[in-house]
């Protein structure tokens, strides 16, 4: 059949042909209808929002005897976004100091472990450490305060928002937010005839356009489905979705999911969206706590965040907030007392510093590589987790300002340097990071990413070697110079950093001094192999590099390898993976995974505790001791200052009783910085402890070791002159055979021990 004898048999049809067309279109029409009726439900009954996991710092406990200060306390006060009352603390999230002591209305918090009710406490304290805790006239064991936001993991769209129910919305704002952009939601069926006529007169008596006839479904409809485009298709498809979510739901949901879908400002990077969220951005305060003015401007935002931004243009601001309580007077929602009273009341907003943008990058790069073993990128930006990390705002922000004082103190030369710093809790949890000299720089991370030569901080690997094949600390070792063959007629002869030879010394003076030609002859003398198995066990490195430069750090390691390195002597021979995660919730706040230590014993307590004096002793009299320039005489202290070839690395690792600080100073040229290990690292470290409280460290005697006075020329039990004698720790199996002099009661020596005291200024005169 050709096409001339087939239109000739529908040339019958053609009185139908208007009827075929018109239901054929209605057909398309329909199945059209059908689908956006689908989208309207799909996207309004399924997960509506893609809601970024929130990353909470570890929350701050109060108990007696803490190590806490109130200047210190104050400081989490504020970050946390608590007002300081200036008679009485009467609500939640208010604090007063007075006196050496601090009164703090707790707010309620979910917990990981479980919620908590807002609580008032009372805090009395004795310098440094809290001395008392109160609740209601009661003596409290412990209480927590609400953990800081520390920062979120965003989906691609970089949108931020709290959810909240339509029931703890106030009044005020519902209120407000009807009368300034739908006083006719709960009239209409999602589009409103006489709103869009009566902005069709106002904006025809302006003579431009100055409102909009959409209604707050329309504008959710637009945020949830469609572009920004303007044009009719766009309008009367809006209208049409409009229609369709007013059909199926009613208007308290659709109110409750525009109030936490609106977009509100700008934090950086990240856009508030809902009120929720805008409250505690904009007033720093929860929904609930809103004052009738707050939630006036809250409500003239929507129109246009940017335009009517309070802490841009406050004017501009005031103006649109105060048209929002003249509508509200107009309608009787607020009395004339109210509305005169909110109108006085000048436009503030100020956003705590909790919400600037990727404050704490570092930290929040270690949490993302922490999750990333159990979670994929785009469920951390979509799902809700609540993050409870270890996070210490007092220590992170005590390190970025030490960093920044350090910088200044270099002058024009503090402009090539860089910094990196890691602290460790004893629990094996990182309290801080530090990964630019610049605190919130989002770009490469020193702290967790550059390998640098570690230089004498390997030096306490190979005393523990020796000590561990029975040597002790008041054992001899050569200083003369020395050579060592590396193969190919080729010879290695380090030289120490003063280039002059000391003769017989003990292995504690080699530490504390950092001699580098009796640490290569007793790091030879050991044998390598087993300074690499040290090596092993401190870091838990499967692989290590065996060769003769490794004794005296020709080992690139990062500053968080480093902390886990010392974090294994700190714990007294547990290594640990260090870890920033406590746990994690799901978006309804129930526990999902929890990270506990993962703790493998690798040394003997005994041999632990001769590394503690040893390096406690680094930091009284040795290369470190410098570090009082900072810290009080009676905070007692043990580390490793290091330094790498040509002074490209300067390094310092130490401990006290509760934390552990590493600190890198270098370029990231790799050139000199003529800084050793004292003049940079240290310095960087001892600002940091000087600037934050913390636990003494004190040595506890384990059963296997005693305490002998041992002779300084020999190294063995002192003589019966006790002259040039020194008090040191042994293991049974090393203890000195004999009996030593009479001493105790006559040598004039320190002895740096948890109970000793100081009878001499002079502690290494043989050492």
């Amino acid at each position: 059949m050709n096409w001339s004898q087939f239109r000739d048999k529908l040339r019958p049809l053609k009185p139908y042909w208007p009827a075929f067309v018109a239901g054929f279109v209605f057909l398309l029409g329909t199945l059209q209808l059908i689908r956006m009726d689908n989208t309207v439900r799909e996207k309004f009954e399924g997960k509506r929002w893609r809601l970024p996991s929130q990353v909470y710092a570890r929350p701050l406990e109060l108990y007696q005897d803490a190590a806490l200060s109130a200047a210190d306390l104050e400081l989490e006060l504020k970050e946390l976004g608590y007002y300081k009352a200036s008679k009485q603390v009467t609500q939640p999230g208010e604090y007063m100091l007075s006196d050496g002591q601090a009164t703090v209305f707790r707010r309620a918090f979910a917990f990981f472990e479980g919620p908590e009710d807002a609580l008032l406490l009372k805090v009395r304290f004795n310098g440094r450490s809290i001395a008392s805790l109160t609740a209601g006239g009661q003596d409290l064991d412990l209480a927590r305060l609400d953990p800081l936001k520390i920062g979120g993991i965003y989906p691609s769209q970089k949108e931020d928002r709290k959810l909240v129910q339509l029931k703890d919305v106030p009044k005020s704002l519902i209120e407000s937010l009807l009368a300034i952009e739908d006083r006719d939601f709960y009239d209409h069926f999602g589009v409103s005839i006489k709103g869009i006529f009566r902005a069709s007169l106002t904006n025809a008596r302006a003579g431009r356009w100055v409102q909009g006839g959409s209604t707050l479904t329309q504008q959710l409809v637009k945020n949830f489905y469609l572009s920004s485009e303007r044009s009719l298709k766009r309008k009367l498809v809006e209208a049409v979705y409009a229609v369709l979510l007013e059909v199926h739901y009613t208007k308290d949901e659709i109110l409750e999911t525009y109030i936490n879908e609106i977009y509100l400002g700008q934090s950086g990077d990240n856009a508030i969206h809902g009120f929720g969220l805008a409250s505690e951005f904009y007033y720093g305060r929860n929904l609930s706590r809103l004052t009738l003015d707050q939630a006036a401007l809250l409500a003239a935002l929507v129109n246009g965040p940017s335009i009517y931004n309070p802490m841009r243009y406050p004017d501009r601001a005031k103006k649109r907030r105060d048209r929002v309580l003249d509508l509200l007077l107009e309608s009787e929602k607020i009395t004339q007392e109210e509305h005169d009273a909110a109108v006085k009341q000048k436009v503030k907003a100020t956003p705590s510093r909790q919400w600037l943008t990727n404050r704490f990058p570092a930290y929040l790069d270690l949490v993302r590589r922490n999750l990333h073993r159990d979670y994929e990128q785009e469920d951390l930006g979509a799902d809700g987790l609540r993050v409870f990390t270890a996070f210490d705002p007092i220590a992170q922000i005590s390190s970025e300002k030490s960093v920044e004082d350090f910088i200044k103190s270099q002058g024009k030369a503090g402009d090539a340097l860089q910094v990196a710093t890691v602290t460790v809790s004893e629990s094996g949890e990182v309290l801080s990071i530090v990964g630019d000299k610049v605190s919130a720089y989002q770009g490469f991370n020193r702290a967790l990413d550059a390998k640098r030569t570690i230089g004498s901080l390997a030096k306490p690997a190979v005393l523990l070697t020796a000590l561990r094949s029975g040597k002790t600390l008041a054992s001899q070792i050569s200083d003369a110079p020395i050579t060592v063959p590396l193969g190919k007629g080729k010879v290695w002869e380090p030289q120490n950093f003063d280039h002059s030879s000391h003769g017989e010394i003990s292995l504690l003076k080699m530490l504390t001094q950092s001699l580098n030609q009796a640490t290569v002859r007793l790091g030879m003398e050991v044998g390598l192999p087993n300074i690499r198995d040290t090596f092993k066990k401190l870091t838990g490195a499967k692989e290590f590099p065996l060769a003769p430069s490794m004794i005296l750090g020709s080992v690139d390691m990062s500053p968080f390898n480093v902390a886990g390195m010392y974090y294994t002597i700190f714990s007294g021979g547990y290594r640990s993976d260090l870890r920033a995660v406590r746990g994690v919730q799901d978006s309804q706040g129930k526990a999902v995974r929890s990270y506990p230590s993962k703790i493998h014993k690798e040394f003997d307590s005994d041999v632990m505790h001769l590394m503690h004096y040893a390096l406690r002793a680094v930091v009284f009299e040795g290369t470190a001791r410098s570090a009082f320039n900072y810290l009080p005489m009676d905070i007692h202290a043990a580390g490793k200052t290091g330094t790498s070839n040509d002074a490209r690395d300067s390094w310092f690792a130490g401990f006290t009783g509760d934390r552990l600080t590493v600190a890198w100073v270098g370029n990231d040229q790799h050139l000199p910085t003529k800084l050793t290990g004292a003049t940079g690292g240290l310095a960087v470290w001892s600002r940091i402890m000087a600037k934050v409280a913390h636990k003494s460290l004190a040595l506890k005697t384990p059963e296997g070791v005693s305490y002998q006075w041992v002779d300084g020329q020999s190294g063995g039990l002192s003589s019966a002159d006790c002259v040039g004698v020194r008090y040191l720790p042994f293991t049974k199996k090393t203890v000195p055979q004999g009996t030593p002099g009479p001493c105790p009661v006559q040598a004039p020596v320190v002895d740096p021990t948890a109970t000793g005291t100081t009878t001499s200024t002079s502690l290494f005169d043989w050492f």
